[in-house]
C-alpha cells in the first residue's frame, strides 16, 4: 500500500536537493514521476524545482484552486504515474493534502511531500499542520544554525540583515530574506 510521506525541515536542509534526488532514481528505474511545486515563487531565473547546489527539474505549478488528484489521475492515463514528489509542500491546502491522501490510498500511489514546518514566526503553514496531521511518514532534515545545533527556524531578515517580526505569512526569498537557526538563537535575534 501506498503512503504520504512528508519531508519537514527549516530553509537551507536540502528539500529540494532531496526530492529531486528521489525522482532520479525513480526515472533510473524506468518509472515515472510527477513533479509539483507552488506556483507563488515566481522569482526570475528559477526553475520550477531548484536547488542550492543548482539540482533544477521542470514540474507543474500548484496554486490554492489547483485540483491535484483530478490533475495526476488524469495525467496517469497517459502513461502510468509510479510516484508524487511535491516541493514546497507547506503552501498546499488542507484540501489538496487529502486530495494527496487519496492519491496513496485509493490509486495506491505514493506521495512524497517536501516542505517548511514553519513560518518566520514560528507558526505551522496550513500545508504543513494538514501533513503533519495526516501523513503517514513524518521526517525532518536537518539543516545547521551558525551554532552547530540543529536549525528549526525560520528568521525573515530585513536588507541590513535585521530580524523582522512582523508581516505577511507568505515572503518569497532565499539566502537574502531567511536564515535557518536554532530556536535559541531565533528567540534571542527576535528579542534583540
Amino acid at each position: 500500500m501506498a503512503k504520504l510521506y512528508f519531508y519537514y525541515a527549516s530553509m537551507n536542509a536540502g528539500k529540494s536537493s532531496t526530492l529531486l534526488q528521489a525522482a532520479f532514481n525513480y526515472g533510473e528505474r524506468g518509472m515515472k514521476v510527477s513533479l509539483w511545486t507552488a506556483a507563488i515563487d515566481d522569482r526570475p531565473g528559477f526553475g520550477a524545482i531548484s536547488s542550492r547546489i543548482g539540482l533544477a527539474s521542470d514540474a507543474h505549478r500548484f496554486s490554492a484552486d489547483t485540483n491535484i488528484l483530478e490533475f495526476v489521475l488524469d495525467e496517469n492515463t497517459q502513461g502510468r504515474v509510479d510516484c508524487v514528489l511535491i516541493d514546497e509542500a507547506q503552501f498546499l491546502t488542507e484540501e489538496q493534502v487529502w486530495q494527496c491522501a487519496q492519491l496513496a490510498d485509493e490509486a495506491n500511489m505514493p506521495v512524497l511531500c517536501y516542505g517548511l514546518r514553519t513560518d518566520f514566526q514560528g507558526k505551522l503553514f496550513p500545508g504543513s499542520a494538514a501533513l503533519l496531521g495526516i501523513a503517514d511518514s513524518l521526517t525532518e532534515l536537518k539543516a545547521i544554525c551558525d551554532c552547530g545545533r540543529k536549525a528549526t527556524m525560520n528568521l525573515r531578515v530585513d536588507q541590513h540583515g535585521k530580524a523582522v517580526k512582523a508581516g505577511a505569512q507568505t515572503e518569497i526569498g532565499g539566502d537574502d530574506r531567511y536564515v535557518a537557526l536554532c530556536r535559541k538563537h531565533f528567540s534571542e535575534a527576535l528579542a534583540g
